[in-house]
């Protein structure tokens, strides 16, 4: 099946040509390339006059595997749970992405709480927006989407560990790429206190700190669900080390400093 982008023209430029530069300009942004393989990176997904630095510059520093395993918030409350789009391709201006149905098949089989479903993903637009920098990385990418609203920080754990073994035994590397945002609409400085204590939870690799550090806190990050049970993934895989790339909050690319959303890019290897 194919998926038609919802937020082309919105988030991100409709044409293929303003998008590639657009996207080029903030893949330019990065520094340092990781020499490790990168097991997981999260970055946002707002609209990239917004975001689109953090997401660049630390995909761009990110050592990716050719094929990704997507993990990303639900923010429209349709579908299961742990929905897998599992078979055809996501469509971009000008260009698709195909889904690795082979890697959709080892995720389900991982474990009963995954399941094939595409109502999560028709009109979200968490993982949407973060393709075009995949696509322009690396044309041959391939993909497998999962939109996690689970809840139960065990079934995010058993789900996680569960996936982190597949991936770790699958006959191709894996990366998977986590999609959120941190803090929404309070000031600069308090969005940076907020998201420094779920940063410093995600980077020392502790999912579940991290879970009930951002509960505990009432801290308005909308991808802790799919961090959480991607660092549980990450550890299964081998995880060892965790690393703050990038950080800004949308005060910075609008002036408006007294309601913003927080931004960070993490490396884990």
């Amino acid at each position: 099946m194919e998926r038609k982008p919802v937020v082309a023209g919105q988030f991100y430029p409709g044409d293929e040509a303003t998008l590639n530069k657009a996207v080029d300009a903030c893949l330019s942004l990065a520094r340092d390339k990781a020499q490790a393989p990168t097991l997981l990176a999260m970055v946002p997904h707002a609209g990239y006059v917004f975001s689109g630095g953090v997401c660049g510059r630390t995909l761009a520093s990110a050592s990716l595997a050719d094929t990704i395993l997507l993990l990303g918030p639900n923010h429209t409350g349709l579908g299961r749970r742990f929905a897998v789009w599992d078979s055809g391709v996501w469509n971009l201006p000008g260009i698709g992405v195909p889904i690795d149905a082979e890697l959709a098949d080892s995720v389900l089989a991982s474990n009963p709480f995954f399941a094939a479903d595409h109502d999560a993903h028709l009109r979200e637009h968490s993982l949407e927006v973060i393709l075009p920098f995949l696509r322009r990385l690396n044309p041959e990418v391939t993909v497998v989407p999962v939109s996690v609203s689970e809840y139960s920080l065990e079934r995010l754990e058993q789900a996680g560990r569960a996936v982190g073994r597949a991936l770790k035994t699958f006959p191709r590397p894996v990366s998977i790429v986590v999609s959120s945002d941190m803090s929404h609409y309070i000031s600069h400085d308090q969005a940076k206190e907020r998201d420094s204590l779920a940063l410093d939870a995600a980077v020392a690799l502790d999912p579940e700190n991290l879970f009930r550090t951002v509960t505990d806190n009432d801290i308005s990050m909308c991808g802790v669900l799919p961090m959480t049970l991607g660092l549980f993934a990450a550890l299964e895989m081998g995880a060892t080390r965790g690393e703050l790339v990038a950080y800004a909050t949308s005060g910075d690319a609008s002036g408006d400093y007294s309601q913003v959303v927080g931004y960070a890019g993490v490396l884990v290897s």
